[in-house]
């Protein structure tokens, strides 16, 4: 009699550890959706666009002859040699942003203009984020520089 109680209980307790297991992960899955963004370089964007409502990176280089500053907003495009994506932003610029140099930008496509709500350029002149420059070789534009 007393070995049927142990048995219950055993159960009891391992369908209870179940139940919250596959709670906790639905809540640590539901908590981590707004804060996933996925990388994307200017062909990818073309060739499927995200919904308007996706938050997502954009990468690739600053296409020269393409950046306007008026104030605080400033437009440009992006190109991974492959296609070239508008960009949008409004806000404070990273001091070695410009034409010609690697940047991701987060944000979302809205009517074929990406709207940045950040901007990151790369840190000194060696240096292109991997997702960039990776992009970049895929597409046969970017061939990292011999010393």
């Amino acid at each position: 009699m007393m070995a049927g109680l142990k048995k219950k209980r055993r159960i009891q307790l391992i369908i209870a550890g179940f139940v919250f297991l596959a709670a906790a992960g639905t809540l640590i899955g539901y908590a981590a959706k707004d804060g996933i963004e996925f990388f994307r370089s200017p062909v990818q964007v073309k060739e499927n666009p995200p919904a308007e409502s996706e938050v997502f990176r954009l990468g690739g280089l600053v296409e020269g002859g393409t950046l306007v500053k008026d104030g605080t907003s400033v437009t440009f495009e992006v190109t991974d040699g492959g296609a070239t994506v508008p960009v949008s932003f409004t806000g404070i610029l990273p001091d070695l942003f410009d034409e010609g140099q690697g940047m991701i930008a987060t944000g979302k496509l809205i009517d074929g203009t990406f709207i940045a709500t950040e901007i990151l350029a790369k840190h000194d002149e060696d240096y292109l984020p991997k997702e960039v420059a990776d992009a970049l070789k895929e597409q046969g534009y970017y061939q990292p520089e011999k010393e």
